[in-house]
C-alpha cells in the first residue's frame, strides 16, 4: 500500500506535469510533495534495516551494523524498567498472591487435588533415598555436626522453657502413677530387695517387719505425690529442673558435663545402626501412607490445606506477614538473579547474524514502519497543497 501511494503520486505528478494553474496546480503540487515524503519515509525505514537500493550510503543499515550495541541498550532497558526488585515487589503485592491462594486452597476438592498430585511424586522421592544414601548423610554430616557443635546451652533452654510452662508435668503425672502401681502390685519384690540390704546379724523376723513397713510407706508416699499436685517432692523435681536449666546455660562445669555424655553417645556406633533402623521404619510407613488415597495420612494432609486456605483468606495479619515475606524472596531473587534472565537477550541477539537480525526484527514491526511511509505520504501531500496554497496567495 505505502508503495503503492507512492506510485500513484507519481502518476498524478506525471500527468499534470506543466499544468500549473488552476485547481490542477494544486494537485500538481499535492502529488510533488507526497513523492518527497513517501521516498524520504521510505529512506529512513530502509535505512535501519539495509542500505537503500545496496549503495552503503553513511548511516544505514544501522540495525545490522550495531545488533550488538541494541541487545545491550535493551537488556539495560528491561533490567531498569521490568525487572528493577522494587517494581516487581509492588507488582507481587498488587497481584494479591497469598490470599487467592488461600481462597483456592479452602475448596476441599482443591485441596484433595493438590495432595493427590503431590503424594505420588513424594513417594517417590522418599522411595528413592536408599540405605546406604541415609548412612551416608548420617555418619558424614548429622553425627559429625552434631559432635561439634555445643548443645548444653540449647538443652538448657529448651529445658527451661519446658519448666516454665509445665510441660514436663504430664510425663511427671504418668511416671508417679506408674511408680505408685508397681510398688502396690509388687509388695514381695520390694521387701525382697529391702531385706537383702539387711546386715546379717538382723534376725529375719525383724528384716521382714522393717521391709514392710517400708514398703507400705513408700506406697503411701508414691500415692501422695501422685494425687497431690503441689506436693513438695514435685516442687523439689521443679526447682532441680530449674536449677539444672540454668546450668546447663551458664555453668561451665555441667556444660562439659553435659557435651561429654552427647560425645559419648554420638561417637557410640550402635547409635547410627538405630538411627538408620528408625529411618527405614519411617520411610516404609510414610511410603505406604502417601500411596493410600483414602488413608488417614492423606486425608487429614487434604483437611489440614483446606484449614491453612481458610487461615490465608481470612486472617489478615497472616496475609500479610506472608505477602510480605515473598516480596522480599522475590526481591532477593531479582537481586541475585535478574541480570542472568536479561543477559539471555544480549547473548541471543548476539549469536544472530546481523542480516538475520534485521530481518527478524522488520517482520516484527514491520507493519508500523509501513504505516510511516504511507502518513509522509499523505502529510507529504497535504505540506504540498499548503505550500502551493500560500504561494499563490503572495504571489497574488
Amino acid at each position: 500500500m505505502a508503495t503503492g501511494l507512492l506510485g500513484l503520486a507519481a502518476l498524478i505528478f506525471m500527468a499534470t506535469l506543466g499544468r500549473d494553474d488552476g485547481w490542477l496546480g494544486y494537485v500538481h503540487a499535492g502529488a510533488e510533495a507526497a513523492m518527497v515524503g513517501a521516498i524520504a519515509d521510505w529512506f529512513a525505514v530502509t535505512a535501519l534495516f539495509r542500505h537503500p537500493l545496496g549503495i552503503p550510503i553513511p548511516h544505514t543499515a544501522l540495525v545490522p551494523r550495531r545488533k550488538d550495541m541494541l541487545a545491550a541498550g535493551l537488556e539495560q532497558f528491561v533490567t531498569e524498567h521490568f525487572l528493577s526488585p522494587q517494581t516487581l515487589r509492588e507488582r507481587y503485592l498488587d497481584l494479591d498472591v497469598v490470599a487467592r491462594v488461600g481462597r483456592w486452597l479452602r475448596d476441599p476438592e482443591h485441596s484433595e487435588r493438590v495432595v493427590a498430585e503431590a503424594a505420588p511424586w513424594a513417594a517417590t522421592a522418599l522411595g528413592r533415598v536408599t540405605e546406604q544414601d541415609a548412612r551416608a548423610v548420617l555418619t558424614g554430616t548429622v553425627l559429625p555436626r552434631l559432635d561439634q557443635e555445643p548443645v548444653a546451652p540449647v538443652v538448657g533452654h529448651l529445658l527451661e522453657g519446658v519448666v516454665r510452662d509445665g510441660a514436663h508435668r504430664g510425663l511427671v503425672d504418668l511416671v508417679a502413677d506408674e511408680a505408685h502401681e508397681w510398688l502396690q502390685s509388687h509388695p514381695d519384690d520390694v521387701v525382697r530387695l529391702i531385706g537383702s540390704r539387711a546386715p546379717w546379724w538382723s534376725p529375719g523376723w525383724v528384716d521382714d517387719r522393717v521391709a514392710r513397713r517400708v514398703h507400705a510407706e513408700l506406697v503411701g508416699w508414691s500415692g501422695e505425690v501422685r494425687d497431690d499436685p503441689s506436693h513438695p517432692a514435685r516442687q523439689t523435681l521443679d526447682d532441680y529442673l530449674a536449677g539444672l536449666a540454668q546450668d546447663l546455660q551458664h555453668d561451665p562445669s555441667t556444660m562439659r558435663a553435659c557435651e561429654s555424655v552427647k560425645s559419648r553417645l554420638v561417637q557410640h556406633p550402635q547409635l547410627a545402626d538405630t538411627a538408620l533402623g528408625l529411618w527405614t521404619t519411617v520411610q516404609l510407613s510414610l511410603t505406604e501412607a502417601l500411596h493410600d488415597a483414602p488413608g488417614p495420612l492423606r486425608t487429614r494432609l487434604a483437611s489440614e490445606l483446606a484449614d491453612l486456605g481458610g487461615r490465608l483468606a481470612d486472617d489478615d495479619a497472616l496475609r500479610h506477614r506472608l505477602d510480605a515475606w515473598a516480596a522480599d524472596a522475590v526481591m532477593a531473587l531479582v537481586e541475585q538473579y535478574g541480570p542472568e534472565v536479561t543477559g539471555v537477550i544480549t547473548a541471543t541477539i548476539r549469536r544472530w547474524d546481523g542480516q538475520l537480525a534485521a530481518r527478524r526484527i522488520e517482520l516484527h514491526v514491520g507493519r508500523d514502519l509501513q504505516f510511516i511511509r504511507i502518513n509522509g505520504t499523505l502529510v507529504g501531500a497535504l505540506v504540498g497543497l499548503v505550500l502551493h496554497a500560500v504561494t499563490q496567495l503572495l504571489s497574488g
